[in-house]
């Protein structure tokens, strides 16, 4: 299986970014927020906020979006098609690699399943 992040999976633009805000598909912690919205597109997709207020350092920016990227990759398969805005949320420096990866890998399994119960309501 390929693990590519072409730019069809991504979300670029400021509209597509709008859309989304003030979702009911949510899944949250003390760190994050993930946002989605039904799409038209055949695929999920997803963008990253990652603001410098929240992250100081471009380091810590980098590999915070680098860790999403990747899991979301991973999890490309399970998801339904939905647009996914990641926002980070202060202290989320203080979480190791592997915490930011199992906390992530939850966040996809819970927008599945609540993209595919608001959809068959």
């Amino acid at each position: 299986m390929k693990f590519a992040f072409p730019k069809k999976l991504r979300l670029l633009k400021g509209p597509d970014f709008k859309r989304i805000n003030g979702t009911q598909l949510k899944a949250s912690s003390q760190h994050l927020l993930l946002l989605a919205k039904h799409s038209d597109c055949d695929n999920p997709r997803l963008g990253l906020a990652v603001a410098k207020r929240h992250v100081k350092h471009a380091v810590d920016r980098n590999r915070i979006k680098r860790i999403a990227r990747e899991s979301f990759r991973h999890n490309i398969t399970e998801l339904p098609n939905i647009d996914i805005i990641l926002l980070v949320r202060a202290g989320v420096t203080q979480l190791n690699n592997e915490e930011l990866h199992l906390c992530l890998g939850k966040f996809w399994k819970q927008l599945a399943k609540r993209a595919s119960d608001y959809s068959s309501s």
